[in-house]
């Protein structure tokens, strides 16, 4: 998986945790409509190798989570185009064009940049 590949030899020192903010916390869309979700976190996830270490993870109901984008806007084996993320340094965005029943899930924003990774609580 692209996600976790990502992480090899990307980590630097820790100099306390990166707090990553999300929103909105909830998100009622009807189908065909389009959604964005917000990320922020407490510093630049820009790293020395100029890969920003932003990805977005859904876990569906029953299931565990899933990758959907990683390295900010690069979507992982077989999500589809409508899925899309932007942003930079701590800045970032997950879009998604027209939501469909198979959307349905918890979103998660993760910071890879330094241990330990951090994603926002639901």
């Amino acid at each position: 998986e692209e996600c976790l590949l990502q992480l090899i030899g990307k980590f630097k020192g820790s100099s306390g945790d990166i707090v990553m903010t999300q929103t909105p916390l909830s998100l009622p869309v009807t189908p065909g409509q389009p959604a964005s979700i917000s990320c922020r976190a407490s510093q630049s996830l820009l790293h020395s190798n100029q890969y920003t270490c932003l990805s977005w993870f859904l876990q569906k109901p029953g299931q565990s989570p899933g990758c959907l984008i990683y390295r900010v806007s690069n979507r992982a084996s077989g999500v589809p185009d409508r899925v899309s993320g932007s942003g930079s340094g701590t800045d970032f965005t997950l879009k998604i064009n027209r939501v469909e029943a198979e959307d349905v899930g918890v979103y998660y924003c993760l910071q890879d940049i330094q241990l330990p990774l951090t994603v926002i609580q639901p």
